[in-house]
């Protein structure tokens, strides 16, 4: 079997992370968003990854040839010259996707963490029988989204309803689908998208269909949701008891600790924290609900909470670091500096305080 990935664009949202490095690479509970994906498409026995992509392939193409041999996948880029849409790049990388074996292929959004249930998602895909599958969630507020309305017995698409004024239901576009070959002779090669004009048709034909995801589900595309997202795939692999959680007297809730990091004396961390590889994290420092980057030095008693610190920075002493800061790579903030919701890009030094959320450049 083989799959594409959208990569899209510049990952304008999770600036000033995306500045270093092409989103799918930016680390999520310790690995890269995009390889968390390419290891479950591996699972369930696709030998083939195209990542649709617009904005530096060479860069992202190096990165993953590391990947390639460790988990015996054939990793390939198909290069927009254009933005297509969430459509066209399919029909770009038709002669990638299209083999003799007639087998369906995955479409995956790179911005998307779940606990990818690909299997049940293949075996459902069989049973009815149709020309494409799509998974589905279900949102608490589904007027932000677009609604798929469906027969809730056999998952047969009715329609889709583009941010709802009035409840038409609650499930959501999860972004993962299974399509047959065919659905790539109704796509042209233009800008084009799958949600509002390849799907509609194909379900006016009553040919798709919807499973409902199970487990968790976040587009993690923007800092809050990564940080609410951090915190759904700990209580997942809690969930599912994973050897992968930390535990120790100075540790609260689920927590992931790269082996390399070094934890010092009388700290408390988490709930919801990833420390990534390399990391020096001093002593009597308390981290909750934050990502810390591969080769960051928090430096004693900092604080930490609802933030992401970016690769090989540095936290001073006494510092308060909070309320959805970002700090790009090689950020260094000051000791007793407060940041209530700074964003501030690489290569920066923060000597006085940031008191309420702006953009420090």
């Amino acid at each position: 079997m083989k799959a594409l990935i959208l990569v899209g664009g510049f990952g304008t949202r999770l600036r000033p992370l995306t500045l270093s490095v092409p989103k799918p690479l930016v680390e999520f509970a310790n690995k890269p968003m995009i390889l968390h994906q390419i290891e479950a498409l591996k699972a369930v026995g696709v030998t083939e990854v195209v990542l649709a992509i617009n904005y530096q392939p060479e860069v992202m193409l190096n990165f993953l040839k590391e990947f390639e041999a460790s988990l015996g996948i054939k990793i390939n880029c198909s290069q927009e010259t254009e933005p297509l849409g969430t459509a066209g790049p399919l029909a770009l990388a038709r002669d990638k996707l299209i083999d003799d074996s007639g087998e369906p292929f995955f479409v995956l959004n790179s911005d998307v963490i779940s606990e990818y249930p690909f299997k049940e998602m293949i075996d459902f895909h069989k049973s009815h029988g149709g020309e494409a599958s799509l998974m589905v969630t279900k949102v608490d507020e589904p007027s932000k989204y677009g609604v798929v309305v469906m027969e809730e017995s056999t998952g047969q698409v009715e329609r889709f309803v583009e941010k709802p004024k009035l409840f038409v239901g609650n499930k959501i576009n999860a972004g993962f689908y299974l399509l047959n070959p065919s659905v790539l002779d109704r796509i042209q090669l233009r800008p084009t998208s799958i949600e509002k004009e390849v799907f509609p048709k194909i379900a006016a034909e009553k040919k798709l269909y919807a499973m409902v995801l199970p487990g968790f589900w976040m587009d993690v595309g923007q800092p809050r949701d990564y940080i609410t997202g951090l915190r759904l795939c700990l209580d997942s692999l809690k969930k599912n008891a994973s050897p992968k959680l930390a535990s120790g007297s100075h540790i609260v809730g689920n927590v992931i600790v790269d082996e390399s990091a070094k934890i010092g004396e009388g700290c408390l961390i988490g709930p919801d924290v990833a420390i990534g590889s390399g990391c020096v994290i001093e002593s009597g420092v308390r981290l909750s609900r934050c990502t810390v980057m591969r080769g960051v030095r928090i430096k004693k008693h900092a604080c930490i909470s609802g933030s992401i610190i970016g690769w090989h920075s540095t936290v001073g002493q006494w510092a308060r670091v909070e309320n959805m800061t970002i700090l790009g790579e090689d950020v260094h903030v000051c000791d007793e500096i407060y940041s209530n919701g700074g964003v501030v890009l690489p290569h920066k030094e923060i000597k006085s305080s940031i008191l309420k959320p702006e953009i420090v450049m």
